[in-house]
């Protein structure tokens, strides 16, 4: 059960410099109030779900020791490679644009990606074999209900704003009516099937009459894409989307398993709330 203390616990081993920082111990490990604000910035999630997220973490790490479950640099760094590789980027860009967009330094991806690659280890091993396949009738039954989910616009009408001069094209998005010579514009209507996923994701995610974040282009400069308009739906249909919507199906059972695995590790864990986060 959950054990609220407002004074320092006795038998938690924590140094005299920590305990000034630290708001939740969970199985002796420590919680800060600097992890839970970090948190709050790089998800942009509130307080209460930050703190769920790192509580659910400290299982995790607990249960991949017990485990023996490991990840190896090669793993971490081929994955981040094949992120850069669908965005057309090197990993240098790649690095870079995850510090524009998130505030997340290198050697913070790459703990996030190695964070998610031991997830998805500990996850195949507690819920792959529990995960029974759907159904035909619940493949269509979700198909039916989350169309919206298997389409896709068939172009996004753009402004592409490019430079060398980062600082420039980010005093342009937040003020239209600054003047910058360096800047390129040029107006191109993208094809959502020619571009990548991420950035047909980055575009979809963009407002119309909005800038998208600023990202490395190509060629070592600077890019953010103005949505004018976004065109047509196109409907991929079942038969096309049969994998992708088993894969879904799956990963919700899965996640269910596992969410009901952790809520019962959380549960019977020993959790001491130190202090309140302002």
């Amino acid at each position: 059960m959950y054990k609220y203390l407002i004074t320092l616990v006795s038998g938690v081993a924590l140094s005299a410099n920590m305990v000034a920082g630290v708001a939740i111990v969970v199985k002796d490990e420590a919680i800060t109030l600097y992890d839970i604000k970090k948190e709050m910035r790089v998800s942009n999630v509130s307080k209460e779900m930050a703190i769920n997220t790192l509580i659910r973490q400290k299982l995790e790490e607990a249960e991949i020791k017990t485990r023996n479950i490991s990840v190896s640099n090669t793993e971490v760094y081929d994955d981040i490679k094949q992120t850069a590789q669908r965005n057309n980027m090197s990993v240098g860009q790649l690095y870079e644009a995850a510090l524009n967009s998130n505030g997340i330094s290198s050697n913070e991806l790459k703990i996030k990606v190695k964070q998610k690659l031991l997830a998805q280890k500990l996850y195949n091993s507690i819920a792959y074999s529990k995960a029974t396949r759907p159904t035909e009738s619940e493949l269509k039954e979700y198909y039916d209900l989350n169309k919206e989910s298997f389409s896709h616009p068939s172009s996004f009408t753009t402004v592409i704003y490019q430079t060398t001069d980062q600082y420039a094209l980010t005093k342009k998005i937040e003020n239209p009516m600054f003047y910058a010579p360096q800047i390129q514009t040029q107006e191109q209507e993208l094809q959502y099937n020619r571009i990548s996923p991420e950035l047909a994701n980055l575009l979809q995610k963009t407002a119309v009459n909005t800038f998208t974040p600023v990202v490395p282009d190509a060629n070592g400069g600077y890019m953010s894409f103005y949505i004018k308009a976004i065109k047509g739906v196109e409907d991929l249909g079942f038969e096309k989307m049969r994998g992708q919507i088993e894969n879904e199906i799956l990963s919700k059972k899965r996640e269910q398993v596992l969410g009901d695995y952790f809520a019962r590790l959380k549960e019977n864990a020993e959790i001491n709330v130190l202090r309140d986060v302002e």
